[in-house]
């Protein structure tokens, strides 16, 4: 796979994981901007590389309720190589341990998320007119 993930550190980078998200989620998905572009300066954005060139992104935040993993893209013909995994280990990687760690899960996600060790806590909820489950890491439950 040839992966590298790492923190986003310049406005270049952080520029090029925009690029991703919009792709993602407001081209794909159409999301609003208004509701994928949120939270910027509170959260730590993280970039995946292969062999250089931009493929993926995640982020998290702290919140009242812990930290909220969040924006989860990989690009569409990069899927299926294992980065989405990467980008999540990754991220958990940079997280206290023994803190609430959550999301918000696409239905078409959450076997991946389950995969790596989210359960699902309540009932599915709409968000940006996807069906999404709150989903908590196992080292809280």
């Amino acid at each position: 796979m040839n992966a590298k993930i790492q923190l986003v550190k310049t406005e270049a980078d952080y520029n090029i994981v925009l690029d991703i998200r919009r792709t993602v989620f407001i081209e794909e998905q159409n999301v609003p901007e208004s509701l994928e572009i949120e939270n910027e300066d509170e959260s730590f954005h993280v970039l995946a590389l292969k062999n250089n060139f931009p493929v993926g992104t995640g982020r998290w935040r702290k919140t009242d309720k812990g930290y909220k993993l969040e924006r989860f893209a990989v690009l569409k013909e990069f899927r299926s190589e294992g980065f989405g995994r990467e980008i999540v280990k990754f991220v958990l990687s940079q997280i206290p341990p023994d803190t609430m760690i959550y999301l918000h899960a696409q239905e078409s996600v959450i076997k991946f998320y389950k995969d790596l060790g989210f359960t699902i806590i309540g009932s599915t909820f709409i968000e940006a007119d996807i069906v999404h489950a709150k989903m908590v890491y196992k080292t809280v439950l």
